[in-house]
């Protein structure tokens, strides 16, 4: 394998990662447009931001336990298109379906680890 495929195939879900956690905060922003006490808006925006707590909590177990970031994320994405609330189709392509590139990507890498980093296992 090439130096810079190994570069890509170990940065690519890292960074993709942290590019998926700065979208995914993005939509805790609605809560600054809501009628709440500063108290409440503070509790609203914890919990709007707890899928990108998840996210960068699996981004930090699978910095170098890659095989956690192979069945974390893609169960991430089916939690996501099973729960109860009804979205629009385009809404589960845009957020399950990176959920679900991850954890190939980080499959790749958990597969490919000796290649990617000599001297460990």
């Amino acid at each position: 394998m090439a130096d810079s495929t190994k570069r890509l195939l170990y940065w690519a879900p890292r960074v993709l990662c942290i590019a998926f956690a700065a979208f995914t905060s993005i939509f805790a922003l609605d809560v600054f447009s809501m009628p709440l006490e500063p108290a409440e808006m503070v509790m609203a925006l914890a919990l709007h931001l707890i899928p990108t707590a998840l996210v960068v909590f699996a981004l930090w177990v699978s910095w170098r336990h890659e095989w956690f970031g192979a069945a974390f994320f893609p169960l991430l994405a089916i939690l996501h298109f099973t729960t109860k609330g009804h979205l629009d189709p385009l809404a589960y392509v845009i957020v399950d379906g990176p959920l679900f590139v991850l954890g190939v990507l980080f499959w790749l890498n958990w597969v490919e680890r000796a290649a990617l980093r000599p001297g460990t296992t």
